[in-house]
């Protein structure tokens, strides 16, 4: 496996954690981005070497751009960015607020923009970007307006990039998980006042009858950094949900 220099953010919980540390343990060097600094600094500390905690919350542009210019500084070239900072929750309708509304689209869809924008400045020929997308990029559901909003907006996000940064020759692709067991998953089925029966349907809804873990989606993201001859795509890796 290639030994990336990679920028992933959301890197203190979940898809985030287990993909910086997919990415250290194959001999990469990673910059590790998430709000949470003191949990950031822990990981990276147990890392060891390669690793680098960068506090920023990627909803602020200005925060972003500091962030990236330590990332290479720090990296020096950057092969690989993967943008999987994330905020979910569900939610009726009439009870998003503006608050709410902003906060998803603010991280899950301008977050991924800013980290995109201000990486391509810098990134050289051959390097990727990849965006943690969601099963609900493709479908709707209800209680999940805003974050289904968010991810599909990711998509378009991720094909426009792919086409304006291909003549770059970098890469731009997404890979769209569906119930993967992390916090945050666990903190969803907790809102709901029967969360036993909540996860057991959120199991049953999958035609491989279980959730996947957050190594998996790490897999999956240095097999797609690895796919020299993919861009513009958005990789469906939600058990089959989605096509059964």
């Amino acid at each position: 496996m290639p030994a990336y220099r990679a920028i992933v953010t959301g890197a203190s919980s979940g898809i985030g954690l287990a993909t910086a540390r997919r990415i250290h343990a194959d001999g990469g060097t990673v910059a590790l981005l998430a709000t949470r600094a003191v949990v950031l600094d822990g990981i990276a500390a147990d890392l060891g070497e390669r690793a680098f905690a960068i506090p920023v919350d990627v909803s602020d542009p200005v925060q972003v751009s500091a962030a990236i210019l330590r990332c290479f500084e720090l990296l020096g070239e950057v092969d690989l960015v993967v943008n999987s900072a994330g905020v979910d929750g569900p939610s009726a309708l009439l009870d998003i607020t503006d608050d709410k509304w902003a906060r998803s689209i603010g991280v899950n869809l301008s977050g991924p923009f800013y980290v995109s924008r201000e990486s391509a400045r810098r990134l050289k020929e051959g390097s990727c970007i990849i965006n943690i997308g969601s099963e609900l990029s493709f479908m709707g559901m209800g209680l999940y307006v805003d974050y289904c909003a968010s991810k599909a907006g990711l998509i378009g996000l991720t094909q426009a990039l792919a086409a304006e940064l291909a003549q770059r020759q970098i890469r731009v692709n997404a890979i769209c998980p569906g119930p993967v067991d992390t916090p945050m998953m666990e903190a969803e089925i907790a809102w709901f006042p029967n969360p036993d029966e909540v996860r057991k349907m959120a199991v049953d809804r999958v035609p491989l009858k279980r959730w996947a873990t957050p190594d998996e989606i790490a897999d999956a993201v240095v097999y797609m950094a690895g796919a020299k001859f993919a861009t513009g795509a958005a990789w469906s890796l939600d058990g089959g949900t989605t096509a059964c």
